[in-house]
């Protein structure tokens, strides 16, 4: 009996490798998630919650790691849309601005001033207008599962307040990759130059540029009051709403129930972080003013002026976002 027992040792080790590797082979999916902004940010805090209840709800069959400030695009992040539709990235957690390049209806959000307040940004983004969205979104090989929310866009400078177009005059603004933008600060006056966010910071610091504008949670986090930025208005001239996506063909090769648990996570996910988003805006905002910035709140008259500085601006754009989708989400805003 003796004899045997090498055998019998070797059996069993070649049965506890074969668990082995199976254990290994159900754990190996792995899906590479694209964010602009880190964890500090609500933005990247909305794809770690992602990663984590897709980890948790498929008991480690699927993990998804996040990258960062735009790591996965060279920092370019208006290149994310593109880079996950062919392949190149998984999936990502983006902003609604940084795949208009490739999406047109996504200039929706961008229209200066069509979203007054947050129930304007959910009445759009769960009515028909946001199903149109996310339906031009699936044509172009991308699966959109559920939204999140950067906030409500406000404006800073270093020069001085700001609450009327005039103000703008020749002020340098910081924006986004974005034909819309240019537009938009254009038409008040302004000199929009265009750079990534990466790019952003050290061009207010030198003075390169001498105002931009973002929501409450990356002027709090990022602290862009340290870079000369002392006035800030509040303007809500758009909102940035984030989409939680996959590339077609990473969600084609998973199985159905784990297609569930990424679409089910991903809205769970979305829904937590622009609770925690709005919540935290009163509390950013008296942090901020605690640090001595100037926040510039605008009247109904004073908001008016805007909105009509800008009007020609809805007028170029709409036809190339469409207007139908324009008309479905102006309805919703007006039945809110």
């Amino acid at each position: 009996m003796t004899t045997h027992r090498p055998l019998a040792k070797l059996a069993a080790a070649l049965a506890g490798a074969a668990v082995l590797s199976a254990s290994l082979s159900v754990q190996a999916r792995e899906i590479a998630i694209s964010t602009v902004l880190s964890d500090a940010f609500p933005w990247g805090q909305a794809a770690a919650k992602w990663a984590e209840l897709v980890e948790e709800r498929t008991e480690g069959r699927i993990t998804m790691r996040v990258y960062p400030n735009s790591q996965l695009v060279n920092g370019d992040q208006t290149r994310e849309f593109s880079a996950m539709r062919s392949g190149l990235i998984d999936a990502a957690v983006g902003s609604t601005i940084n795949w208009s390049p490739q999406v047109p209806e996504l200039n929706l959000f961008s229209l200066p001033f069509l979203l007054p307040d947050e129930a304007a940004v959910d009445a759009v983004t769960g009515g028909e207008a946001g199903e149109m969205v996310f339906a031009a979104i699936e044509s172009r090989d991308v699966i959109p599962l559920g939204w999140g929310e950067n906030g409500f866009r406000q404006l800073s400078n270093s020069r001085g307040a700001i609450d009327e177009p005039a103000d703008l005059e020749g002020l340098k603004i910081r924006v986004v990759g974005s034909p819309l933008f240019q537009d938009t600060f254009d038409a008040l006056g302004a000199d929009p130059t265009q750079m990534s966010w990466a790019d952003a910071k050290p061009a207010l610091t030198t003075g390169a540029v001498d105002g931009q504008e973002n929501p409450l949670s990356v002027f709090d986090v990022a602290r862009i009051d340290q870079v000369g930025q002392e006035h800030l208005t509040l303007w809500n001239y758009m909102n940035d709403p984030l989409i939680f996506a996959v590339n077609r063909q990473v969600w084609e090769s998973l199985e159905e129930g784990d297609r569930e648990i990424l679409r089910e996570a991903a809205v769970e996910a979305g829904e937590w972080e622009i609770a925690m988003t709005r919540e935290e805006e009163s509390e950013r905002l008296a942090a901020i003013q605690e640090r001595g910035v100037t926040v510039t709140e605008l009247s109904d008259e004073q908001y008016q002026a805007f909105v009509e500085a800008t009007a020609g601006v809805h007028d170029e754009w709409i036809p190339k976002i469409g207007e139908e989708i324009v008309e479905a989400a102006r309805a919703s805003v007006e039945s809110r």
